[in-house]
């Protein structure tokens, strides 16, 4: 019988999964979907608890009119140490069943694609979930239980640029330096390796990371183009003085997940007596309606569409109507790059400068850069390292499947030591909280 392990690359904004067949060390197939789930409002205590994952949540999600309860970058709270659990229809998840839940519908779909339950695979993780050592051990320890719970029993962890590289290695024919970007929704995570050498002293030279990605170009966007439609910049009377709005209000829409820190009635109270001092000021009611009708989800689906718009046109229309909310602001590439993410890119940048710096790496001396993510796919970015590097030397693959592609294939890496998981705790979880069944 063949014999497969899988590679897992569990992100921000996408998943996949990549099945490699053993025998002729060939990827056959790859997995992805959206990291996100959805837990219907109503739930009956009668039968198992249910829920959806991927492009399912999403559709079921919107089909619903935004009731329920749908959750996206989960992978962001891994490292909050802080957030210990939330509590959905009366049931406890911890960080580490919420993304339990997405890696084992994933590696549902591969068992059923070959028959085979699979036990093994090689997880991947950023080179930073946090520049605070403490939260770092936490998002680590919480993401090794994920996988526990998931199924699998037998695993390594691999740096997700590093899984990036072995998929370019399969495209040399000589040695070269790389230098390997990852760039995903919540972090940039560089990797400097020697890569195509016919020995095996081909290793990772250094490695590292900034908390920087897409997720903050959205949340830019969001707050030059999207605020100022929510009552940013607007005053209230507060004892007989006009003051702008409280800046907390506005922070907490630049991401669909910090909303839920106005979705409180303590919040929501105090934005109501923002809207009756304000004069009824319609923008602060369009904030309102915001939080009310629960529209976190599908403006930020409009955001992000803007942003993949200007990856491929120097212009677009970020427009958002729903209920009394109305309006629409044009960006174009110039201002979107020279205005809201320059501070980002310029952190990238200072960043990579100071990584190779401290590595005693000349510029000169790498022969490729080689960058994967969807976040890659940022005009802005590419456009930093061709300055850098020249555009000879830029390389780039399957933006979203070279991770799970990578870890598949560095499993001969890691054979002989891939550890096994202890599943007595694993095993508990899944029969205590994870007999639900996913909604068909």
């Amino acid at each position: 019988m063949t014999k497969y392990i899988y590679g897992v690359d569990f992100g921000t904004t996408n998943s996949a999964l990549a099945i490699l067949d053993i025998n002729k060390n060939e990827v056959v197939k790859v997995f992805t979907m959206p990291s996100v789930l959805f837990f219907p409002e109503f739930q009956d205590s009668t039968n198992d608890f249910s829920y959806l994952t991927g492009h399912e949540a999403i559709e079921a999600y919107v089909k619903s009119k935004s009731k329920g309860r749908l959750m996206k970058s989960i992978k962001s709270v891994l490292p909050i140490k802080n957030f210990t659990h939330t509590v959905i229809a009366g049931q406890t998840f911890r960080a580490e069943d919420l993304v339990a839940l997405i890696i084992s519908a994933m590696k549902k779909q591969a068992d059923d694609y070959i028959g085979q339950d699979v036990k093994t695979a090689v997880i991947g993780r950023p080179v930073i979930f946090s520049e605070q050592a403490e939260q770092e051990n936490v998002a680590q320890k919480r993401l090794e239980k994920a996988v526990a719970i998931a199924g699998f029993t037998k695993t390594s962890f691999q740096m997700e640029p590093i899984a990036a590289a072995y998929t370019y290695e399969r495209t040399l024919q000589n040695e070269e330096l790389v230098l390997v970007g990852d760039f995903g929704g919540g972090t940039s995570d560089f990797t400097l390796m020697k890569l195509g050498a016919k020995e095996q002293q081909k290793e990772m030279i250094v490695q590292g990371g900034i908390y920087i990605g897409g997720d903050n170009f959205d949340a830019q966007l969001m707050w030059h183009k999207g605020t100022p439609h929510f009552g940013r910049g607007v005053k209230e009377k507060f004892y007989e003085k006009w003051l702008e709005l409280p800046l907390s209000y506005f922070v907490n829409i630049t991401t669909w997940a910090k909303m839920n820190f106005l979705n409180t009635s303590k919040m929501k109270e105090s934005i109501r007596k923002s809207y009756f001092q304000s004069d009824y000021n319609p923008l602060v009611k369009n904030l309102l309606t915001l939080i009310d009708k629960n529209l976190g989800y599908q403006l930020f689906q409009k955001v992000e569409q803007a942003k993949i718009d200007l990856t491929q046109t120097d212009s677009t229309l970020f427009a958002f109507q729903a209920e009394d909310i109305d309006f629409q602001e044009n960006i174009n590439l110039g201002e979107f790059e020279k205005e809201i993410i320059h501070e980002d890119l310029s952190k990238i940048a200072a960043y990579l400068d100071d990584f190779l710096a401290k590595n005693k790496v000349d510029d000169t001396a790498i022969d490729s850069v080689f960058m994967t993510g969807g976040t890659s796919m940022v005009r802005a970015l590419k456009k930093l390292f061709i300055a850098k590097f020249g555009e000879s030397k830029i390389k780039s693959g399957d933006n979203f499947n070279s991770v799970a592609m990578g870890l598949a294939y560095s499993y001969w890496k890691f054979e002989g030591e891939i550890s096994t998981i202890n599943s007595c705790e694993s095993a508990a979880r899944i029969s205590q909280s994870f007999s639900y069944s996913a909604l068909k």
